[in-house]
């Protein structure tokens, strides 16, 4: 094992739960398309920095995790959330497993839909984690968490994703990392962050994706995603 690698842990819902934020542009089959082309996108731009050690995806779904599997990520299964913090428990139990098979490591949880992160980003945040700490990469928005980093081999994830969690991952300790990384704090969660994504540049998955079921906003005028 790589003595500075770190272990991705990435959730993903039920795909019938995705996106329900863009119900109002897209049918439901269409946003588990957009949530299989990120997460792919996501893993492949992750997968290609040479100081990750592993992907794992966390989900209920078999479709999801099928598509981990051909992506090379490993893949530990979860019941269908019962409640509210299920993204977190999820994770956390996923970063005890982690451990408990491979010993003691550093830990990165990441969101699964930032279609336009460049594999560069990753590398220059993970380097700017210093050692013995817990870092967070706070989203676009400024209030959400697109990366929790743990570069601390002992100490444990404790994600607190969900409504404001970047202020409660710095309540717990957590330092803001600065950053400008647009492709890695761009989380699509709105038809406008898509937007903000294909303007950035997404994946080719995700680009794919879109001119299939007919996105409106300029996916063909946009070069290819470079890395």
């Amino acid at each position: 094992m790589r003595p500075h690698a770190v272990h991705v842990v990435i959730a993903v819902k039920s795909l019938d739960q995705a996106k329900s934020r863009l119900a109002h542009r897209l049918r439901p089959e269409h946003r588990a398309r957009l949530v299989l082309a990120m997460l792919a996108d996501t893993v492949t731009a992750t997968t290609a920095v040479g100081d990750v050690g592993s992907v794992t995806v966390v989900t209920p779904d078999p479709t999801v995790a099928d598509l981990a599997r051909a992506l090379g990520a490993d893949v530990h299964p979860e019941p269908p959330e019962q409640n509210a913090d299920g993204l977190n428990t999820a994770l956390a139990a996923t970063a005890t497993a982690l451990r408990a098979a491979r010993g003691p490591i550093d830990l990165v949880a990441l969101q699964a839909d930032l279609p336009a992160l460049r594999p560069h980003e990753l590398s220059e945040m993970l380097a700017s984690a210093a050692p013995g700490t817990r870092s967070i990469v706070v989203d676009h928005a400024g209030s959400g968490t697109v990366a929790l980093v743990v570069r601390d081999p002992v100490a444990a994830l404790d994600p607190r994703f969900g409504s404001g969690s970047a202020r409660s991952h710095i309540a717990a300790g957590a330092i803001a990392l600065a950053g400008e990384w647009p492709g890695l704090r761009l989380d699509v969660d709105t038809a406008d962050d898509l937007d903000r994504a294909v303007a950035l540049g997404a994946g080719a998955t995700t680009r794919t994706v879109l001119q299939d079921i007919g996105w409106p906003s300029g996916v063909h005028e946009h070069l290819p995603h470079v890395c």
